[in-house]
């Protein structure tokens, strides 16, 4: 879709159409601001009378963390007292005391010889604490070893990778308040009078699949710099008409109900709803947070719901775990990143605990999938398949859930999944974020694995 600097020739775009297109908060539109929905900005509304959302929890948070790449689930939870593991490792393998963090049991059923790498220390902590639930062997059957086909996988909840994405389905049909008018008859929008739109918001250059529904779409911003209308930046006089435009809501002569004056008001409540969000992210945030990519993105978040934004799901991605070669074991790129993921998501927990929100908040981290179980000859390993996911928060079941899968009996020398990926999902879906079917937006049954207290 092609979008025109005149809004008076936008007539050609239905409504319809502009919420099927994705929307980006990165963009840089001159004479047009951002094209974004109401909400991205995450401000639902209640209906007339109401101060909150009928059948909506708006309490309730899920943070994504996605770790981009392939991470070596076996390097990251390890099974130690598996002699397996360090003939088929034997540059990579990490032993003792100074390399491994035992996990203890804490009511779980899988924790029982396995340990937490040592540069996981910020993941250990928030363990300790009761906070963390490491969930082990998860994947899907017949699985792919491609990072684009097996993370559509991940985002769609879909083993044919196709479709809208599974959190993205979730808004769809349990926050957007989709329906008809106050007369009865589809406005174009499908949305009624007082219902509301709550789409997820991704710190990036693009919104992930995952978030994206059939009719509300995420927004994704990578900088609070780039989250406004930079028109007075090309040219002073772009200035005054714009405030014109602003106070009066569309442009005299403009027909209310057009295309084109709903594209304006779409624009125009972008921009103020944008100065609340910049505003929310630039709050100093109450603990350090470390100064990495990670560590700035889970900053925003924070500061994003300590200043009371509505929105459910938020999402921010760690990426370079496509270790091939120079992993390293105990120290190393790999090791890199688990620092970083540790140290970012524990200065998270304690962000939210200063501002009384942890409890409001869960945090689930994946990756597309592991690696093999036998090092490569680049001091590396390549694409392989099943690997564990971290849920953090107080509300999560915390210890190791599920046994190590076998380090014998594999699939073409790669780990056999032992928990799907979705009966994860359906978990959260229905235990926390309260969805009143999770097999309707996952479309399939799947037993949730109760990862979530009660």
């Amino acid at each position: 879709m092609t979008l025109h600097n005149n809004p008076s020739e936008a007539s050609a775009f239905t409504r319809r159409e502009f919420l099927h297109t994705g929307l980006t908060m990165a963009s840089a539109a001159v004479a047009v601001p951002h094209f974004l929905q109401r909400s991205a900005l995450a401000l639902p509304m209640a209906a007339p009378g109401l101060s909150s959302i009928a059948g909506v929890d708006e309490d309730r948070i899920l943070v994504v963390c996605q770790l981009g790449g392939g991470n070596d689930g076996l390097n990251t939870v390890i099974p130690f007292r598996q002699d397996a593991y360090y003939r088929a490792r034997p540059g990579l393998a990490l032993r003792g005391e100074d390399q491994l963090l035992e996990l203890s049991k804490l009511g779980a059923n899988g924790s029982e010889g396995v340990a937490l790498h040592r540069a996981m220390a910020g993941v250990k902590s928030l363990y300790d604490d009761g906070l963390c639930a490491v969930v082990q062997g998860v994947g899907y059957p017949n699985p792919n070893r491609s990072h684009f086909k097996s993370m559509d996988i991940w985002h769609t909840g879909d083993t044919s990778g196709t479709g809208d994405g599974w959190l993205g389905r979730y808004i769809d049909s349990e926050c957007c308040g989709y329906g008809k008018g106050e007369s009865g008859k589809d406005d174009g929008t499908n949305r009624g009078v007082g219902e509301t739109i709550n789409p997820p918001i991704a710190i990036g250059r693009t919104a992930p699949l995952a978030l994206e529904g059939g009719r509300v779409k995420p927004v994704a911003f990578e900088t609070p710099d780039l989250f406004r209308w930079m028109g007075e930046d090309v040219h002073e006089s772009l200035v005054d008409p714009y405030e014109k435009l602003a106070q009066q809501g569309v442009a005299p002569g403009t027909d209310p109900h057009s295309n084109a004056a709903f594209l304006m008001r779409t624009t125009l409540d972008a921009q103020v709803s944008s100065d609340q969000i910049r505003q929310a992210v630039s709050r100093q945030p109450l603990v350090r947070y470390p100064g990495t990519n990670l560590g700035r993105q889970l900053q925003m978040v924070g500061s994003m719901i300590r200043s009371g934004l509505k929105t459910r799901v938020y999402y921010v991605t760690h990426s370079g775990f496509d270790t091939h070669s120079g992993q390293g074991g105990a120290n190393g790129r790999h090791a890199q990143l688990l620092q970083q993921f540790g140290d970012a998501v524990k200065a998270f927990y304690d962000d939210l605990k200063a501002q009384e929100n942890d409890s409001r908040v869960m945090t689930m981290c994946f990756s597309e999938f592991g690696r093999r179980v036998s090092q490569n000859a680049s001091g590396g390993t390549d694409h392989g398949t099943a690997a564990p996911m971290f849920l953090l928060g107080p509300m999560v079941n915390a210890g190791v859930i599920g046994a190590h899968p076998s380090l014998t009996n594999l699939d073409q020398g790669d780990l056999k999944y032992t928990i799907d990926f979705r009966s994860v999902y359906s978990d959260v879906l229905g235990s926390w974020l309260g969805a009143k079917d999770p097999d309707a937006i996952l479309e399939g049954r799947f037993r949730a694995l109760r990862v979530v207290k009660g």
